[in-house]
C-alpha cells in the first residue's frame, strides 16, 4: 500500500487537499486500484482512465477543475467525424485556382518598379479554413436569417479577392490594381488589408491592425445579443468568424477580452485560429507549443476548445497506438522541430520523429513519399468542416478552433521558411513548381517573365464554377460585403434642446458634463431615437453623473440580475436587465471602444442605425485606445465620444499623465473625428443637434445616407456659470469653430482679442473684466468650440489654392472672422500650447498662444494654472506684453502686472477655494 505521505499535494491542481479525509480505508483502496491499473496495463491505458473519470466527474456536476490543456491531437475523434456534404474534388479545384491567382497577384504586384509589398504565405496556409467557410458556413446578406460577420486576416487579403475575381466581382484589371490605389486612377485598385473605407461595398471591418480583430469580433458578437434581447433586430441566426493568426495571439489585445466572451455564454461566436506555427520573422514558439499555450488560455476563459491538428492520413496511426508511444512523441516534440518536419524529406522524419523501435515498426510499410505527405490537419476539409459544424452547433460558449497549418504550403519556394513573410516574388521556376504542384493548365510559355504570368479561371460553365456560385446562392450571397440600406431616422426638433439653450440660474453653476448627460438624458427619452441610443461607459456611469439613467434604461446584461443590489433601497440603485440600455464595459476602454464600434456600424452591418454615445476620462482615450479609434473610424463607424474631465488642470489631482493636455491633437491626426471642445451648455446642444444631422440625417445631397465621422467633444467635470447664448448668436461659427462670444465694451481703449475654448473660456472672460477694470484695455472674447476643425478648414482652402491656382484664392474661415475685428490675439486652452498653434498661420495679426505643457501634478486648479500660466492674470499680462510689443500701450505695464498677481507663484493662490474637483 502506498504510504500518502510520499505522494505531493494536489493542490497545484486545484484539488481540495486541504479537506479531512473522513475515509482513509477506501481512500487507498482507490489508491491502489489505480496502481494496480498502472502495472498491468502501463501508462496509457492508466491515463486514459483517469481523463475519462475526469470528464465523467464534470458531467456529474462534481465540481472538479478542467484540464489546462489535451493531448496533441484531433479534438474530434475519427468515429465522430460527420460526413461531409461537399464534392471534395471539385473544391479542390476550386482552391487550387483561389491560391494561384492570390500568389500571382502579389508577386506581379512586386515587379521591378513597383514592388508595392503584399502577403503570399499567409493565404496559403489558410485557403481550407476559408474554403471550407465560404461553401459551407459562411452566411451571406441575403440568407433568410441574416448575414454572418466575418473578420478576415488581414494578411490573407489576396485570398478574398482571388475568389472575388472567380465569383466575377473583380476582374484582372482590378487584381492587377492590387495596392495601386492612386496612381491607376479613382476606384481602380485593391486596398493592400481589409479597409471598408476604402473599399466601402467590399470590406465590413479592418483587421490588420494586430489585437484589435479578435476583441472588435467578441464585441461584435455581444452586441448582436445586445441587438436582440432589446428587440431591435433578431440577430439569432447570424455567426460571428474571426480568422486569426498564432502570433498574432501575442498581442494583448487578442486575448484581452475571452473572458467576456465567455461569461455572456457568446456561442455566436467562433475564433479560428491559423497556427502555422510562425509570425513574421521566424517560429512563435520554437521551444514551445503555442497550440498547447493557447488551449490553456481559452480553456481556462471557459471557451469551447477544438484542435484540428493532423490530417485523416494519420488516423490509422493513431488508431495502432496501443501503447501512446505515437501520442507521447506528438506531446514533447516542439513547435520549431514541427516546422522542420513540414518540409523535410520522408527519410528525415523516419530517422527524427520516428525515432524508437515501436515508432519505426508503425511506419514500416510506408514510404519515405508517404511519411513527406502526412498533413497537417488544417488543410484537410473533413476536418475542418468537422470542426465547424461542431462549433455552430455547441451551445453556451464561444468556440476557439485551433488549426494546425504550413505556412506558404503548396509553394515550394516559401513553405515554412522563416524569411516567407518577407518573400514577395515568384521566378518563373518557382510559377512552374506552384503549377505543377496545383495541377493546373497552365504552358511553361506562359510562365517564362516571371513578373506577367496569367492569372487562372476555369470556364465559366465548367462544374466548378456551376459550383462555386451555387453554394454562395445557398447561403446567401456573396462574402465579404459591406451593404448601406438603413432605415430612415426622424430627429428630434428644438424642443429637446431648449433646456441646454436657456440661460442658467446666475447663483448656480454647471459642468458641461453634467450637461450634456442633461441633454443625453433627454434624447433617450425621445420616441423615435430614444432607445437607438446607446451610452456606454467603461465602470463611471456614476462618476458622470448617469446614475439617474439606472432606474429606466437599465444595465445590459444577458442575464439580467439575478442578485439583491446592495444599494437597492437607494432611489437610483444599480439595475440590470437582459433589455438593458446602458452598456457597462467595466474597467476597460478597450471594450467600451469596441462596443462604439460595434454600435456605431450597425447602420451598415445590421441596417439598423443605432447611435452609440461612449464616455470615458478624456486621458484614457485617445491616449490608450487610439488604434481601436482609428479602427473604428476604417469601419465607417459613427457616434459621439465624449472625453470628460478633460484637461490639463480640471482633473489634476490625478496627476501626470492622467491630466489629459493633448486629447484635441491626438484627435487631429484621425481625419474622421470632429473634435470640439465647448464651454457651456448652449454650445454642446448645438454641437449635438448638428452631429446628430450629419451622422444620421438624410438631408444632405453629398451625404444622402449619412456622413461618416466621429463626433469627440471634450467636457469638463469643473462647474461653471452657463450664460446662455448671445443674442444674435453666431451659430455657423459655434459649429465652424470660432464665435464672438462677448465682444467688449468699446471705450476707445487698446484693444486685444481673447480666443479661448472649453474651460478656458470663463478665465478669458475674467481677464476680459480685469484688463477693463484696472488697465484700461478693450478685450473681445472669442468661444473657440474647436481649434481642429478651423485647422481642417484652413488646410482644405490651402490644398484647394494649390490645385486652382489660377482662380480666387479661398481664404480660411478663421481668417476672415478674425478680419472683423483688431487687436493682438492672446490664445488659451487647458491643452498644451500646439493645440491653440494649429491656427497661428491663419490668423490676422500678432499671435500669443498659452497653454499647459509639461507632465500634469496633483494639486488645487488654482495652483496649477498659476504654475503653467494660464489662468486670468496671465492671460491680463500676456495681452499687455502684447500690445506694448506693437507699441499699443505704454511700456512696462506688463511687467507690473506681473508683479502685481504673481503668475510665477503657485503660492499666490493657495487661498483660492476649488468646488466639484472629486475623480
Amino acid at each position: 500500500m502506498a504510504n500518502r505521505g510520499d505522494r505531493p499535494a494536489p493542490s497545484a491542481q486545484g484539488l481540495p487537499s486541504q479537506l479531512p479525509d473522513v475515509d482513509p480505508e477506501e481512500t487507498e483502496e482507490w489508491i491502489s486500484s489505480f496502481d494496480g491499473l498502472l502495472e498491468e496495463k502501463g501508462p496509457h491505458r492508466a491515463r486514459y482512465i483517469m481523463l475519462e473519470l475526469l470528464a465523467r466527474a464534470r458531467q456529474r456536476q462534481v465540481g472538479l477543475p478542467s484540464l489546462r490543456s489535451t493531448d496533441y491531437i484531433n479534438t474530434i475523434s475519427t468515429a465522430d467525424e460527420p460526413l461531409f456534404p461537399g464534392d471534395e474534388e471539385t473544391e479542390r479545384e476550386i482552391r487550387r485556382a483561389l491560391r494561384w491567382n492570390a500568389a500571382v497577384m502579389v508577386s506581379k504586384a512586386n515587379r521591378k518598379g513597383l514592388e508595392v509589398g503584399g502577403h503570399i504565405a499567409t493565404y496559403q496556409s489558410a485557403a481550407s479554413l476559408y474554403e471550407v467557410g465560404f461553401n459551407h458556413f459562411f452566411r451571406g446578406k441575403d440568407h433568410p436569417g441574416g448575414g454572418d460577420q466575418i473578420y478576415f486576416q488581414g494578411h490573407a487579403s489576396p485570398g478574398m479577392y482571388s475568389r472575388a475575381f472567380l465569383e466575377g466581382r473583380l476582374d484582372e484589371h482590378d487584381l492587377d490594381g492590387f495596392r495601386q490605389e492612386v496612381s491607376r486612377g479613382p476606384h481602380q485598385g485593391l486596398s493592400s488589408y481589409p479597409h471598408p473605407r476604402l473599399m466601402p461595398q467590399f470590406w465590413e471591418f479592418p483587421t490588420v491592425s494586430m489585437g484589435i480583430g479578435p476583441l472588435n469580433a467578441i464585441y461584435q458578437a455581444r452586441f448582436n445579443r445586445y441587438l436582440h434581447n432589446r428587440g431591435i433586430k433578431d440577430t439569432s441566426q447570424q455567426h460571428v468568424w474571426a480568422f486569426l493568426g498564432d502570433g498574432e495571439m501575442g498581442e494583448p489585445e487578442s486575448l484581452g477580452a475571452i473572458g467576456r466572451a465567455a461569461r455572456e455564454e457568446l456561442d455566436n461566436l467562433t475564433f479560428v485560429i491559423n497556427c502555422n506555427l510562425q509570425q513574421l520573422d521566424g517560429p512563435v514558439d520554437g521551444n514551445g507549443k503555442v497550440i498547447q499555450d493557447l488551449e490553456s488560455f481559452f480553456r481556462g476563459a471557459g471557451w469551447n476548445v477544438i484542435k484540428v491538428l493532423w490530417s485523416r492520413d494519420w488516423d490509422p496511426l493513431l488508431a495502432a497506438d496501443h501503447d501512446g508511444s505515437l501520442l507521447h512523441k506528438m506531446n514533447s516534440t516542439p513547435d520549431g522541430q514541427f516546422q522542420t518536419y513540414s518540409i523535410a524529406d520522408g527519410s528525415y522524419i523516419r530517422e527524427k520523429f520516428f525515432d524508437s523501435p515501436v515508432l519505426k515498426r508503425m511506419v514500416e510499410g510506408l514510404s519515405d513519399r508517404q511519411l513527406q505527405r502526412l498533413g497537417r490537419g488544417g488543410h484537410d476539409y473533413r476536418k475542418v468542416y468537422a470542426a465547424y459544424k461542431a462549433a455552430t452547433e455547441h451551445v453556451g460558449q464561444p468556440t476557439v478552433i485551433l488549426a494546425q497549418t504550413v505556412k506558404g504550403w503548396t509553394i515550394d519556394a516559401l513553405e515554412a521558411k522563416n524569411a516567407t513573410h518577407q518573400m514577395k516574388k515568384l521566378t518563373s521556376a518557382d510559377l512552374k513548381a506552384f503549377r505543377d504542384r496545383l495541377h493546373l493548365p497552365i504552358p511553361d510559355s506562359a510562365l517564362e517573365d516571371a513578373y506577367h504570368p496569367p492569372y487562372f479561371k476555369p470556364a465559366e460553365d465548367s462544374p466548378a464554377m456551376q459550383y462555386m456560385r451555387e453554394r454562395r446562392a445557398a447561403l446567401g450571397g456573396a462574402v465579404p460585403e459591406r451593404r448601406v440600406r438603413p432605415r430612415a431616422l426622424k430627429l428630434p426638433g428644438d424642443a429637446v434642446y431648449k433646456e441646454l439653450m436657456a440661460p442658467g440660474n446666475p447663483k448656480a453653476k454647471v459642468a458641461t458634463t453634467q450637461a450634456f448627460v442633461r441633454l443625453l438624458r433627454d434624447l433617450m427619452r425621445d420616441p423615435e431615437i430614444g432607445q437607438r441610443i446607446v451610452p456606454i461607459a467603461p465602470d463611471e456611469f456614476r462618476t458622470f453623473g448617469m446614475d439617474s439613467m439606472f432606474p429606466t434604461a437599465k444595465l445590459y446584461d444577458p442575464k439580467g440580475q439575478t442578485y439583491e443590489s446592495v444599494d437597492r433601497k437607494l432611489l437610483l440603485a444599480w439595475k440590470s436587465s437582459t433589455q438593458g440600455q446602458l452598456l457597462h464595459e467595466g474597467i476597460s476602454e478597450a471594450g467600451g471602444l469596441a462596443s462604439f464600434t460595434a454600435a456605431g456600424s450597425a447602420y451598415a452591418t445590421h441596417g439598423e442605425p443605432m447611435i452609440p454615445v461612449f464616455i470615458f476620462y478624456s486621458m484614457f482615450g485617445f491616449q490608450r485606445v487610439g488604434d481601436f479609434i482609428w479602427a473604428a473610424s476604417d469601419q465607417m463607424s459613427r457616434g459621439f465620444l465624449l472625453g470628460a474631465t478633460a484637461g490639463r488642470t480640471t482633473l489634476t489631482g490625478e496627476g501626470l499623465q492622467h491630466a489629459d493636455g493633448h486629447s484635441p491633437l491626438l484627435a487631429s491626426t484621425n481625419p474622421a473625428v470632429v473634435h470640439y471642445d465647448p464651454a457651456f451648455a448652449f454650445e454642446i446642444a448645438l454641437i449635438v443637434k448638428d452631429g446628430l444631422r450629419r451622422m444620421y440625417g438624410h438631408d444632405d445631397p453629398e451625404h444622402p445616407q449619412g456622413e461618416n465621422v466621429i463626433y469627440y467633444l471634450t467636457v469638463y467635470n469643473e462647474p461653471v456659470r452657463q450664460p446662455g447664448p448671445e443674442a444674435g448668436l453666431d451659430v455657423e461659427g459655434v459649429l465652424k469653430g470660432l464665435h464672438l462670444f462677448r465682444p467688449a465694451e468699446d471705450h476707445g481703449y487698446a484693444r486685444v482679442r481673447l480666443l479661448a475654448s472649453g474651460v478656458g473660456v470663463p478665465w478669458a472672460l475674467e481677464a476680459q473684466q480685469i484688463l477693463a477694470d484696472e488697465w484700461q484695455v478693450d478685450a473681445d472674447v472669442w468661444s473657440v468650440t474647436s481649434w481642429n476643425e478651423l485647422n481642417r478648414e484652413a488646410l482644405d482652402c490651402a490644398k484647394w489654392n494649390l490645385g486652382h491656382p489660377a482662380a480666387e484664392h479661398r481664404l480660411p474661415y478663421v481668417t476672415r472672422k478674425l478680419a472683423e475685428t483688431t487687436g493682438p490675439v492672446v490664445a488659451v486652452s487647458d491643452y498644451m500650447r500646439a493645440v491653440q498653434e494649429q491656427i497661428r498661420p491663419y490668423v490676422p495679426g500678432p499671435f500669443t498662444s498659452l497653454g499647459a505643457d509639461g507632465y500634469g501634478f496633483a494639486d488645487t486648479r488654482a495652483a496649477a494654472r498659476r504654475f503653467f500660466q494660464i489662468d486670468a492674470p496671465s492671460i491680463v499680462v500676456a495681452a499687455l506684453e502684447s500690445l506694448e510689443a506693437q507699441g499699443a500701450y505704454r511700456a512696462g505695464a506688463a511687467a507690473e502686472a506681473f508683479a502685481k498677481y504673481r503668475i510665477d507663484d503657485p503660492t499666490a493662490v493657495a487661498h483660492v477655494a476649488q468646488e466639484g474637483a472629486g475623480a
